[in-house]
């Protein structure tokens, strides 16, 4: 047995050496070795090279990052006061620190990686980065700015000027156009051209924007000038297939039109790619000009002679116990509804307490279907709420009990106060309290009626009565609130109810009493 054992040990070490001498003996097939290892050694050359860049571009990130977070977080409301800081947040977060996460898996760095894994799960969803560009394009519209404006970051009254990059203008571009909204995607392919035009360095090219931008104008029904536009993208790059397809089809659809194809110069192409679109999308609601006016400041001025009949005065509510030794200051803010304004009803100390309560209980801003009377979100109310119960925090207790006092009426049958945050573009479009003859069922869980008065507190406070004296609605009470422009707007309302005001607040004897 240890003879066939020894035989077998020998054969196999015989064909070892038969396949080791077959490259020993082969000088040709030995400088093939040479030259693997020399591209093995290329190959290290460029991965230490690849490393190296790839630390400069992280260094590179991590410097401008440390500038850009010691500046936001020496202010953080004032930071994300400006709209565009708030939408470069969320476009940092949700795309640009995941490419950097990528860049850093190429390398092992295990506690760099892990952190990030953790922190993903507080990061914006493509949803929120989304939101933070409508809410740019929001602000665009209400307020009248042209893109450059916003892209050069010049806002009123803006304490943390930042730009956008030719990236961030088509980014915003891409998401209007992928809402179908190809108004706003013209206006920002527009603007990334200009910057591109100004020498701005960038990945995105003129051949993309113009892309985008002719057949966009084209979804506008501006034939003669998508045509002009996808000339020049076919002279920035001929190989386009879809650019020569489309000029086909829209010198097609002009012929039928009975309308002439005639090229114009490098001029009207300057002079186009300068030019911003007037139209508005065609889901803009019939009042939202009105609306939109006042927030600009452009709204009804009332007459001198109504002016005279406004006043303010030292309110005790027919010498209330607690308001006789310190009466609240009362304005009239307007006549017919009227609306008046209290001033200093909450001390800085409350109002900072109740934004500390509030703050961790935010959740997107519901309002009441007017259907099935259940709390939804809506896009026209964009904004966070949480809602306080008196018996649980002292200084929503003293509050609500001022609101009492000041109005004279019962609080027992009121809403929880609500504390909203209104944050980039935040907005309330218009809107009643109060639930109409077609809402019957708006407020039927509560038991408690119709909402009779809003008290709204930002610092001072505004009152008024949703319903007239009869329990009709008062349909002059359709209010709303401003896209925010710059800052962080805070806000708490009282909702009170008719239930218990029997007796505090009598009927009319007519519906409008």
């Amino acid at each position: 047995m240890k003879h066939w054992a020894l035989f077998l040990l020998l054969a196999i070490g015989c064909n070892v050496w038969q396949i080791e001498a077959e490259f020993f003996t082969s000088i040709g097939q030995m400088t093939d070795l040479i030259y693997v290892e020399k591209d093995l050694v290329k190959s290290l050359k460029e991965y230490i090279k690849a490393e190296e860049s790839k630390l400069t571009e992280i260094k590179s990130w991590a410097e401008k990052m440390d500038q850009l977070t010691h500046t936001s977080t020496s202010d953080p409301e004032g930071y994300l006061g400006h709209p565009v800081n708030a939408y470069k947040l969320m476009k940092r977060l949700n795309t640009d620190w995941l490419k950097l996460e990528s860049l850093v898996l190429q390398q092992t760095s295990d506690a760099f990686i892990a952190n990030l894994s953790i922190q993903r799960e507080n990061f914006p969803t493509d949803e929120d980065e989304s939101g933070a560009a409508k809410a740019l394009l929001r602000l665009q519209d209400t307020y009248r700015l042209d893109s450059e404006s916003i892209s050069k970051g010049k806002l009123p009254g803006a304490q943390h000027v930042v730009s956008l990059t030719v990236e961030d203008c088509f980014e915003l571009g891409k998401i209007a156009y992928n809402d179908g909204d190809y108004y706003h995607t013209v206006l920002w392919m527009q603007q990334t051209l200009r910057q591109l035009g100004e020498g701005e360095s960038s990945v995105v090219t003129q051949a993309e924007a113009l892309d985008y931008l002719s057949y966009s104008v084209y979804q506008m029904g501006d034939m003669q000038r998508a045509i002009e536009l996808t000339k020049r993208l076919i002279a920035v790059d001929p190989t386009h297939l879809r650019a020569k397809s489309n000029l086909h089809y829209f010198k097609k659809l002009l012929h039928e039109e009975g309308q002439s194809d005639q090229r114009m110069d490098e001029e009207f192409y300057q002079s186009q790619s300068k030019k911003e679109v007037d139209m508005r999308p065609d889901n803009y609601i019939s009042e939202r000009d009105s609306y939109e006016a006042l927030c600009r400041g452009e709204g009804i001025k009332m007459t001198t002679r109504r002016q005279s009949r406004l006043f303010c005065r030292y309110h005790n509510n027919n010498n209330h116990p607690r308001l006789i030794i310190a009466p609240i200051k009362e304005e009239d803010e307007w006549d017919s509804p009227h609306i008046v304004r209290y001033h200093e009803m909450l001390s800085d100390a409350e109002m900072e307490k109740i934004k500390e309560i509030a703050k961790p209980m935010l959740a997107r801003a519901t309002v009441r279907n007017s259907v099935t009377g259940i709390l939804e979100t809506a896009n026209y109310r964009i904004s966070k709420s949480a809602w306080l119960a008196d018996d649980e925090y002292p200084v929503v207790n003293r509050v609500n009990k001022r609101i009492g006092d000041i109005t004279g009426l019962e609080m027992e049958t009121a809403e929880l106060l609500q504390v909203a945050n209104y944050g980039v573009g935040g907005q309330y479009e218009p809107h009643f309290d109060f639930s109409r003859k077609e809402e019957p069922d708006a407020f039927r869980e509560l038991g408690t009626g119709n909402r009779l008065a809003t008290v709204l507190n930002y610092g001072t406070s505004v009152f008024w009565y949703n319903l007239f004296k009869s329990g009709e609605g008062d349909y002059r009470t359709r209010h709303a609130a401003c896209p925010v422009l710059v800052g962080s707007k805070w806000v708490s309302n009282k909702w009170i109810h008719e239930r218990g005001q029997e007796f505090k607040r009598p009927c009319g004897l007519t519906e409008v009493d």
